[in-house]
């Protein structure tokens, strides 16, 4: 084997399994009594994680070494000699190798942890076992509007859908119209939204392009969170109306409309007939009350942006953990952001129900191999200047880090973007790394709630499924508390375990998909955050 490539199994020793931090030797299952300035992931690994500042010349005693350099928060310490060529080990997994001899005390980051070919044992369906369900009548539950076909939303919403952006300003003013003080007569509903985008002509009609749009608002409007839906479009473009609904099987009716501005009179005609029907469709859906709903019928979405060098260490695990406990519960959860997950794809493939879903997660990544050839992307090494400043030196670093999102359990099902989920437990959702588009994708698949973890501090937020944000450390959720929902950086000050973070996460997935609105719906933050995937020529 050629210097610089290592087999890497996903076959997980115990030690590996646990994710315990160590703070001066003390795992995280207890709260540490002597906080160290350092936290060690796994006995395995040849590196330690800097939980503050590290000044050079800081003697770190649980690890006998003193470091060479400053070391900023969240980036990594060497804690024994590493050769050129040889592999880091975080979590006990490799996130690169060595570009140059490192020494005990060194700090470790781009520069000198390199990323190269790495041999993977996929390992289909080796690992997967099947999670014990909770009996019903012990499930969780929630305050939810139960729909028609049997879904439960989590939200109470009119949305505005545009087949084509010459419509955009139709949908807005609409949806503007109905202000807080217009809707404050119909309390059971949570909002109109306007769900405007970019595309709909000038674009292939062929293959994913336009099948990707349609995927996408046929989604949205058949979302549980939708109680009512107006479709606006202009009468002569690419994405023809008729068509669209006849692809997706919609059907207008009471609760579902269609304006066309070029046969009702243009824009102001348009308009004032999207106000008189909204009108209408308040009435109906305010007779919708919530009532208790078992924790099977929430799916959360799983995102994280802006990520740091604690975000696999506090919040992404620690969301793996409630996401364990969601499972249990019936429930479903939704991983994604495929170029994220890359060069750790093989710990997935062994978790996966059969070896045909681990194979199709496979199939993904090697389309997007593929498609980001010779371009200057995240899946060839580089993460984003947010990412790198935050400790992660590279994308198998992040994608390591991403991944414990999808906690412990087995992986049930692999979607394509915006493709409907009927799968319960976890399951994979192909879409590209980018947060807006991602979660719209999984929101278009039926999430009903997202879970966006972030150590930088993203603002993100989504309609008509509510965005429940986890900060990973402390100083950022003291500074953005406007933004975050859950202080994930509890781990980190050894105040909480992981065990004790993710029921704490549930909790507030509960209180979130029964009313209490979350930061991001606070602040009126979602709306223009709708973003289709958008791929292919453009004419």
């Amino acid at each position: 084997m050629a210097q610089g490539q290592w087999a890497v199994t996903s076959d997980l020793t115990p030690a590996r399994k646990r994710l315990s931090l160590l703070y001066k030797g003390a795992a995280l299952g207890s709260v540490a009594m002597e906080k160290s300035p350092t936290i060690r992931l796994d006995e395995a690994d040849n590196v330690v994680v800097a939980r503050v500042e590290i000044a050079a010349g800081t003697a770190l005693s649980a690890e006998g070494v003193t470091t060479h350099h400053d070391v900023p928060i969240g980036h990594k310490i060497c804690t024994r000699p590493i050769r050129k060529g040889d592999p880091v080990l975080k979590y006990n997994t490799i996130i690169g190798f060595a570009g140059e001899d490192i020494e005990p005390g060194d700090w470790m980051h781009s520069h000198n942890v390199l990323v190269d070919n790495i041999q993977k044992d996929y390992r289909h369906g080796k690992d997967y076992v099947p999670t014990e369900l909770l009996p019903e009548d012990q499930r969780a539950t929630f305050m939810g509007f139960k729909r028609a076909d049997g879904r439960v939303g989590t939200r109470n919403m009119i949305g505005l859908f545009i087949t084509v952006n010459c419509a955009a300003t139709v949908a807005r003013k609409i949806s503007q119209y109905f202000d807080e003080e217009r809707l404050a007569d119909y309390p059971n509903v949570d909002g109109v939204v306007a769900f405007v985008h970019q595309q709909g002509c000038g674009m292939e009609m062929t293959g994913e392009p336009m099948d990707l749009l349609r995927r996408t608002l046929g989604g949205y409007i058949r979302h549980p969170n939708t109680a009512g839906a107006v479709v606006c479009s202009l009468g002569c473009e690419r994405n023809n109306l008729g068509v669209f609904f006849e692809e997706q099987s919609i059907e207008t009716g009471k609760m579902l409309r269609s304006i066309t501005m070029q046969h009702v009179g243009g824009t102001a005609a348009a308009i004032e007939e999207g106000k008189r029907v909204i009108r209408e469709m308040l009435e109906e859906a305010n007779k919708i009350t919530r009532e208790p709903c078992s924790a099977e019928h929430i799916t959360i979405g799983l995102q994280c942006g802006g990520s740091d060098g604690f975000s696999g260490l506090s919040a992404n695990p620690a969301l793996g953990k409630a996401v364990d406990i969601l499972v249990r519960h019936g429930g479903t959860a939704v991983l994604s952001e495929t170029p994220e997950l890359y060069g750790v794809e093989h710990t997935l493939t062994a978790r996966a129900k059969t070896p045909e879903i681990g194979q199709k997660f496979v199939d993904r990544i090697n389309w997007w191999l593929e498609y980001n050839k010779g371009r200057d992307t995240q899946i060839n090494g580089r993460v984003s200047p947010g990412n790198n400043a935050g400790g992660l030196a590279n994308i198998i670093e992040k994608s390591l880090g991403g991944s414990k999102k999808g906690g412990s359990t087995g992986i049930n099902a692999v979607y394509e973007y915006a493709h409907p989920i009927t799968e319960k437990g976890l399951v994979i959702m192909d879409t590209p790394g980018y947060d807006p588009v991602s979660a719209t994708g999984q929101i278009a698949g039926g999430a009903n709630l997202v879970c966006f973890t972030t150590g930088r501090g993203s603002c993100f937020g989504s309609y008509p499924a509510p965005t429940i944000k986890l900060a990973t450390n402390s100083p950022m959720f003291a500074r953005m508390g406007g933004d975050m929902d859950v202080n994930c950086g509890q781990v980190i000050d050894g105040d909480k375990t992981l065990d004790e973070m993710g029921e704490e996460i549930f909790q507030k997935a509960l209180a979130i998909a029964s009313g209490e609105k979350s930061k991001s719906e606070q602040l009126g933050v979602g709306e223009e955050e709708f973003a289709p995937w958008q791929i292919g020529v453009l004419a």
